[in-house]
C-alpha cells in the first residue's frame, strides 16, 4: 500500500479559485475578491492565497495588478498539477532532479538573454530575504520565488507551462523537510547569487554551470540519505 501524498494548501486554495470563477461564470477582465475575503471564503491564510495566485498568474489564468486587485485573464489556460506515482520519497526526488536540471536549465540559459533589470532585481531581494531568515518558511518561499523568477525571466511561455504543469513535483524542493531533512539543501545556497550573477552580466555559460553545480549539489545530499528513510 502506497503512501498518500498530501495536496499543499495554496495547491487546493489554487483550485478552489478556478472553481469559484468557473461557477460564478468570470470572464477575461472581471474582479475577484481581495486577498482578505478569499481567506475568509477558503479558510486558510493570506500567504496561502497569495502563493496560489501566483501559481494561477503564471498559467496566466488571473492577473495581479498592485493596487487595483487581480483579475480574470485566460480561463482556458488553467492545467492541473502534474501526480505522479512514485511511492519512494528518495527516488521521486532523484527522478525530479533529472527533470528539473533539464528544464530550469533551460530557463536559466534563456534568462541570462531575456532578463529585465526588474527580474534581475526581483531575484536579489529574494536572495537577501534567504540570507535575513535562514532557515525559516520565508526562506523556503523566497528560493521558490528565486527559481520562479528565472522561470519567468526565460520568455518562453511553452517551457514556462511545462514548469508550472508539473508544480507539484517540483514543489517538493521547497517542502518543509523533504525526506525528514530540514536542512537537506542548505548548502546549495552559495551557488544561488553565482546564478543571479551571471543573469545579470548575461554569461550564459557560468549561469549555467553555476546551475549545475548547485543541483550536484542536492543530488549528492538526497544520495546520502539512508534509503529506508521514506
Amino acid at each position: 500500500m502506497q503512501k498518500i501524498k498530501k495536496m499543499q494548501l495554496h495547491e487546493i486554495a489554487a483550485q478552489e479559485i478556478v472553481h469559484y470563477i468557473q461557477e460564478n461564470g468570470l470572464q477575461k477582465g472581471d474582479k475577484l475578491p481581495s486577498l482578505e475575503e478569499m481567506s475568509k471564503l477558503l479558510d486558510v491564510s493570506r500567504t496561502s492565497i497569495r502563493e496560489a495566485l501566483r501559481s494561477l498568474e503564471a498559467m496566466e489564468f488571473v492577473k495581479m495588478i498592485n493596487g487595483k486587485g487581480v483579475f480574470v485573464d485566460d480561463t482556458s489556460s488553467y492545467r492541473f498539477s502534474t501526480k505522479i506515482d512514485v511511492s519512494n520519497e528518495k527516488t521521486l526526488l532523484l527522478q525530479a532532479c533529472q527533470v528539473r536540471r533539464a528544464l530550469e536549465g533551460l530557463a536559466v540559459e534563456l534568462a541570462t538573454e531575456h532578463a529585465t533589470e526588474e527580474q534581475i532585481e526581483r531575484m536579489l531581494h529574494y536572495l537577501n530575504e534567504i540570507r535575513s531568515n535562514p532557515d525559516g518558511p520565508i526562506t523556503r518561499l523566497a528560493d521558490k520565488n528565486f527559481h520562479q523568477t528565472i522561470y519567468e525571466a526565460s520568455r518562453n511561455k511553452v517551457l514556462q507551462s511545462i514548469i508550472t504543469s508539473m508544480s507539484t513535483l517540483f514543489d517538493t524542493f521547497w517542502e518543509t523537510a523533504p525526506l525528514g531533512q530540514n536542512r537537506l539543501f542548505t548548502d546549495t545556497f552559495p551557488f544561488h547569487p553565482c546564478i543571479a550573477e551571471a543573469i545579470a552580466k548575461r554569461d550564459k555559460k557560468q549561469a549555467v554551470m553555476q546551475f549545475n553545480l548547485l543541483m550536484d549539489a542536492i543530488e549528492g545530499n538526497i544520495q546520502k540519505v539512508p534509503t529506508d528513510n521514506k
